[in-house]
């Protein structure tokens, strides 16, 4: 919910500073004011989260022991992954205005941020071979799972559409935005900086 909250005040802030710099490029011969003070504004927004999606995975790690036997498990992972842009490399080249169009240039949309669920991520089964009890548990096998678990969830994310749908939503969200300060010719494009 914090997240949400979050990503919704930085494309208020975003929206609100693209909206001043497009009415004070597009109204009438008034020159653009302060273009580096814009920008830094802009980049301090940092990210700019716009899809989260909750996915679950299970992973399964086996390791063989000496002299003999294995040990295994088998871990039920939770995991909200977080896309958008990242604003901090904007330049000033990014935001143009030519012809009463506003025209903005975004890097592409990314995963910014995997936060996994510890309350729903569970250990489901954990074993070492019966005929060799004196072998003892690994330490660290959970952390290489929950490592792998997480790789695993990103790589879903990524198949997923993640980023393109992170990058929709951007262009969605600011042309509506920039349409009701009455900015209605933007064009938004992605690959910037």
């Amino acid at each position: 919910m914090l997240g949400l909250i979050r990503s919704r005040l930085l494309l208020a802030v975003l929206v609100a500073a693209l909206v001043w710099l497009a009415w004070r490029e597009l109204r009438p011969r008034t020159p653009f004011a302060d273009p580096p003070a814009l920008l830094t504004q802009v980049r301090q927004l940092q990210q700019l989260t716009t899809v989260r999606y909750t996915l679950q995975k299970i992973v399964g790690i086996r390791e063989p022991k000496l002299p003999v036997g294995e040990e295994s498990i088998l871990l039920i992972m939770q995991a909200a992954v977080e896309a958008g842009v990242d604003l901090t490399n904007l330049q000033e080249r990014d935001i143009v205005t030519r012809d009463g169009t506003l025209f903005l240039r975004l890097p592409r949309g990314r995963i910014l941020n995997v936060i996994v669920d510890d309350k729903e991520t569970k250990v489901w089964d954990r074993q070492k071979t019966w005929w060799a009890p004196w072998i003892p548990y690994s330490l660290d096998l959970e952390q290489r799972a929950r490592l792998a678990g997480r790789e695993a969830i990103e790589k879903a994310a990524a198949d997923m559409g993640i980023a393109g749908q992170a990058e929709r939503n951007a262009e969605s969200s600011i042309k509506a935005l920039l349409a009701l300060a009455g900015i209605r010719n933007v064009v938004v494009t992605f690959g910037g900086s």
